[in-house]
């Protein structure tokens, strides 16, 4: 099968191509680095000539609930068009767990937006929502540094390793079909900031871990379990433990 992967050299993307390519697929990764761009539709009829499935992982870096919105329906939207002037059959694309139960938040919010305009469009669309990954912890802490300290937020989730996703995800494109919406999550229940002190540890580096309490709505939403999986949601891949002792930790720290 020649299947697409927009963002395939992202987090989760990357264990995507992997494992579509592990499996003896055909795998066309799709991003800028590629000379593709997703959002205006610049060389995405081409590179889907032949491509019989596409799995979306592209993600856009800012909160900012317009400029989030804006990206991922234009993605959306470019995606459908291109797809089905190409022929390809199906459109796998990643969300999240608990979109409605985090209100306020503005990517959320964005990503609400992004499964409407991909349910919208003609081609059949499978949706995929996964708990946060095992390496939002580590993505927190490259990105909300000041000197050592990082502010991590207080939040309970139910983490789940990407590469887990990634394959998931292939199994899904590849699979017989089902329900347009569907949960994976990691097999057990933590708090963010214990797991971000613990890389901090793991990679031994000196970062102060500071507890950040997200006010409002979304703050409380986050710290009471607004986004973990329900009791239909898959459980895969290894324990955070397990993870933490393995290559991906060592692979993308920065």
């Amino acid at each position: 099968m020649r299947i697409a992967v927009a963002g395939g050299t992202g987090v989760v993307g990357k264990h995507v191509v992997q494992a579509a390519s592990h499996a003896g697929h055909d795998v066309v990764s799709i991003s800028r680095r590629t000379g593709v761009d997703v959002q205006t539709g610049v060389g995405l009829s081409e590179v889907l000539q032949g491509v019989e499935v596409i799995i979306d992982t592209t993600n856009v870096g800012t909160t900012n609930r317009a400029k989030a919105t804006t990206f991922f329906t234009e993605v959306a939207g470019q995606l459908q068009r291109a797809g089905a002037a190409q022929g390809v059959s199906h459109l796998v694309a990643l969300s999240i767990v608990g979109l409605e139960r985090v209100p306020g938040f503005g990517y959320y919010q964005a990503k609400l937006a992004q499964e409407s305009a991909l349910l919208a469009g003609p081609l059949p669309v499978s949706i995929v929502r996964a708990t946060q990954f095992h390496e939002f912890a580590v993505q927190i802490l490259s990105r909300a540094r000041l000197g050592p300290l990082a502010a991590v937020p207080i939040m309970r989730i139910q983490p789940v390793a990407a590469r887990a996703v990634g394959e998931a995800l292939v199994e899904v494109a590849t699979g017989p079909g089902g329900a347009p919406t569907a949960e994976i999550a990691g097999p057990e229940e933590k708090d963010l900031v214990p797991l971000a002190r613990a890389i901090v540890r793991k990679r031994q580096r000196r970062i102060v871990v500071a507890p950040l309490r997200v006010p409002g709505s979304a703050g409380k939403a986050m710290r009471t379990g607004g986004q973990l999986p329900s009791p239909a949601a898959s459980v895969i891949g290894p324990r955070f433990e397990e993870w933490l002792a393995g290559e991906d930790l060592a692979s993308m720290f920065a």
